[in-house]
């Protein structure tokens, strides 16, 4: 009987705690590790186009329907 497919449950579960902690921290680097001018530069972006899509929605108000 051969003992080299023999799975540390241990050493498994800390492997997938390590896997669920770089994907985590590379979320955090990727949100958090941006510059003041990029983030302004983006703010700036997700602010034109919410404006531009507020601009296009439709008056739904039946006060308005005469």
């Amino acid at each position: 009987m051969a003992n080299d497919n023999v799975i540390k449950f241990g050493k498994a579960r800390k492997s997938l705690a390590r896997v669920a902690k770089d994907k985590k921290s590379d979320e955090n680097r990727a949100r958090h590790g941006l510059k003041k001018s990029e983030k302004e530069k983006r703010a700036a972006l997700a602010k034109k186009m919410q404006a531009k899509l507020d601009a296009h929605k439709r008056d739904t108000d039946p006060q308005n329907e005469t």
